[in-house]
């Protein structure tokens, strides 16, 4: 119990200050335990964070499951308009997306390959989810779009506007989906 405790503190506070800037010592006193005792659960602050990751990263998947699941029988249109607001607008509300999101961006150098690793799990995960709602839905948009292509176009289009999350400001974020979106849609249809 109190390692999960732990964890969702520690996502809390990884995801506000970074690797670096968070503190065990404020950690332990948010669960109300003694620094110390955190050992008993995580071997080191480096394994505390790992495990933080791991469960932000499958949290994340399971974002996108349930969103798929819950928007299945809407158009493919609704379905990746929906997704890119819906994904994108949790970025200041989560932190479990804010902690991944920065974390697979800027992974702190010593865990560099363990988050390359994870992030890659994601997006092979994401291109698969995908591709299997670009195959389902394929009578929504132009037959001679290979799905793969399809969806290729459309993830390319995500990563560059987490991107734009990321350094710009939430004006031009919404500026550059729209526009993104129209080209994007017409392309394919």
């Amino acid at each position: 119990m109190k390692s999960n405790q732990l964890k969702e503190v520690a996502l809390i506070q990884f995801a506000l200050h970074g690797y670096q800037g968070a503190s065990l010592a404020v950690l332990a006193d948010k669960v109300g335990m003694k620094k110390q005792s955190i050992y008993a659960h995580f071997k080191s602050k480096e394994d505390l964070f790992i495990s933080t990751f791991n469960d932000s990263l499958n949290n994340e998947l399971d974002f996108i499951k349930r969103f798929i699941a819950e928007n299945y029988s809407l158009s493919l249109k609704e379905i990746l308009f929906s997704f890119f607001n819906e994904y994108l607008g949790r970025y200041q509300k989560n932190h479990n997306m804010s902690f991944f999101i920065r974390t697979s961006f800027f992974p702190p150098l010593q865990f560099e390959e363990q988050i390359k690793s994870g992030t890659n799990r994601f997006v092979n995960e994401l291109e698969s989810l995908s591709l299997e709602v670009f195959e389902e839905k394929k009578d929504d948009y132009n037959l001679n779009i290979a799905p793969e292509s399809a969806m290729m176009s459309f993830l390319t289009i995500f990563d560059g506007l987490l991107v734009e999350l990321l350094y710009g400001f939430p004006d031009r974020l919404q500026k550059r989906l729209n526009s993104s979106w129209d080209i994007y849609w017409q392309g394919i249809t």
